[in-house]
């Protein structure tokens, strides 16, 4: 059985979601406690509740930097199992004419709760 078929939806989703800038969906994606390591530090996101609330900002911040949207280059499976997936990928994000500012490499780690595949960790290089 291949795990990475299931897990990589919440993966989709998410994407999907950050690209309408859609905050609670974005949510929905995730697993809590939902864990970050970007900038040499972590963040502990406890709920979904606590995730909307810490992002309630994130379009002003998106269009701050001139961001239309996020393109997703590669995903690929590092390791899969019954109740956790690890993926690496590649994100690039561009401008509204597809010029790339921000390329980046993320690890996402997605894990199985209560019947629901979710990203319960995220770490990238985005700065």
């Amino acid at each position: 059985m291949s795990y990475a078929k299931e897990a990589i939806q919440a993966v989709y989703a998410f994407h999907e979601t950050f690209g309408n800038v859609d905050v609670p969906g974005m949510a929905d994606a995730c697993n809590f406690p939902h864990v970050r390591l970007a900038q040499g530090s972590f963040t502990i996101t406890e709920t979904r509740e606590d995730f909307i609330e810490r992002s309630k900002d994130l379009k002003e911040r998106l269009e701050a930097e001139g961001w239309a949207r996020t393109h997703t280059e590669s995903i690929d499976v590092i390791h899969e199992g019954p109740d956790k997936v690890h993926f690496a990928i590649v994100n690039k994000r561009q401008h509204q004419d597809g010029t790339t500012y921000k390329p980046f490499n993320t690890f996402w780690i997605v894990t199985l709760q209560d019947g629901k595949w979710g990203i319960q960790f995220r770490s990238s290089y985005l700065t």
